[in-house]
């Protein structure tokens, strides 16, 4: 458990949950469990008292990750050519086992995540590596989104850290922290963020068209249009497309700006959405998250609201990065962005098996005797399962690969 605790700066920075009403049978794969989702309310103005339902999402996190590594050691290994255990064995299994729920997690941002800040060429639309304002904007993407915290933190790549270290070594900041940069060439505290380096940073391709659209400054590749006004929901009816969208690609939509999620006031600047799953060629549906939800039909206000209208009928659809390219998509997040629930696995009979949380994550290891190849099969086991239940909390950082 030390070792896992210590092993993976992610999974120590996001929101981890033991669900201890597993806890004497154990769990099984594929089961799930209901987490609440922040409740979100429109401001009265005035005396009048105008009741608004309350509306609770939950979510289902299901369960359904198990991790685990395997190894078996003869009698005669054991006796005489095993020593420092923990070191030459558990701490590379557990390593792998991290490892594995660390790219679960990082891959869940994949059609969930759909904040967008990147400095790119004002003319081609290549992505550049990021400055002081990407990281700022970003910043400033999540708080438009009623974040609860000021905790913020920033996943990246090794080569996105090299990046950002050089850009940023000129920056005023405390003595100590500058040292830290130059002494071990890596990012501690800066611009109002907590950074760290996790190998398990996405490498993100975006769809493929046989010919490059054009590009519009500030707003991306133009990929398609909308096919019918007044469109609400979670499925963007378009025209057909020609060419295919990959799930985690963002797109914007020409005069749909994004809302101040307290105020419920246009930010000015275009909404992101990023695609929840694959788009072939020919299609004419975008699944996105999130939702299209304007205002009223008297131009007032409403609960969960994103945009500041809905989209108009033949409004240009921009994918954000050039088809076909391939980007670093780091990080910036709240640790409430995400969660990680860990579970207890059923314990076998008639074996030796232990079982033990710590630090809200659960393990189990198990050993069993083979007499006919005298060996001993031990295994590490988790169980687990992960969310990002609230993806706006989150923005893309790219950076080139």
């Amino acid at each position: 458990m030390r070792l896992y605790r210590n092993k993976n700066a992610f999974l120590r920075n996001v929101d981890r949950q033991y669900e201890s009403s597993f806890a004497r049978t154990g769990a099984k794969v594929g089961q799930s469990i209901r987490i609440r989702l922040p409740v979100d309310y429109t401001l009265r103005t005035g005396p009048t008292a105008i009741v608004q339902n309350t509306v609770e999402n939950v979510a289902n996190l299901t369960v359904a990750n198990q991790f685990g590594v395997d190894m078996s050691f003869s009698s005669v290994d054991r006796t005489m050519s095993i020593d420092r255990f923990a070191e030459r064995y558990i701490k590379p299994a557990v390593n792998t086992i991290v490892g594995g729920q660390a790219v679960d997690l990082m891959s869940n941002s994949e059609g969930g995540v759909s904040g967008w800040s990147t400095n790119q060429d004002p003319v081609t639309g290549a992505i550049l590596s990021p400055t002081a304002k990407t990281w700022l904007n970003a910043k400033a993407e999540i708080e438009n989104n009623s974040v609860p915290s000021d905790d913020y933190k920033i996943v990246m790549g090794p080569n996105t850290q090299a990046n950002t270290v050089d850009a940023l070594k000129g920056l005023f900041n405390s003595q100590t922290v500058i040292a830290k940069q130059y002494d071990n060439g890596e990012m501690f505290h800066a611009l109002g963020f907590d950074w760290f380096v996790d190998q398990t940073v996405l490498l993100h391709t975006t769809g493929a068209y046989a010919t490059a659209p054009a590009y519009t400054d500030g707003m991306g590749f133009a990929a398609t249009t909308v096919a019918g006004a007044a469109q609400t929901g979670s499925n963007l009816v378009v025209g057909a497309m020609v060419g295919p969208l990959n799930k985690g690609d963002i797109i914007r939509i020409a005069g749909v700006n994004a809302v101040n999620r307290i105020t419920k006031q246009s930010t000015g600047r275009a909404r992101t959405f990023v695609v929840t799953a694959a788009v072939a060629t020919g299609a004419t549906v975008i699944p996105i998250y999130p939702a299209l939800i304007g205002v009223d039909g008297g131009g007032n206000a409403v609960q969960y609201q994103t945009v500041n209208l809905a989209p108009a009928n033949a409004a240009q659809v921009y994918v954000v990065s050039a088809p076909g390219s391939q980007y670093r998509k780091n990080i910036a997040y709240v640790k409430e962005a995400i969660t990680m629930v860990a579970v207890d696995l059923e314990l076998p009979p008639n074996v030796d098996a232990a079982r033990e949380v710590f630090d809200e994550i659960s393990i189990r290891v198990v050993t069993q005797y083979a007499v006919m190849s005298d060996q001993q099969i031990t295994r590490l086991d988790t169980l687990s399962g992960a969310l990002w239940i609230k993806p706006e909390w989150a923005a893309v950082i790219a950076d080139v690969p």
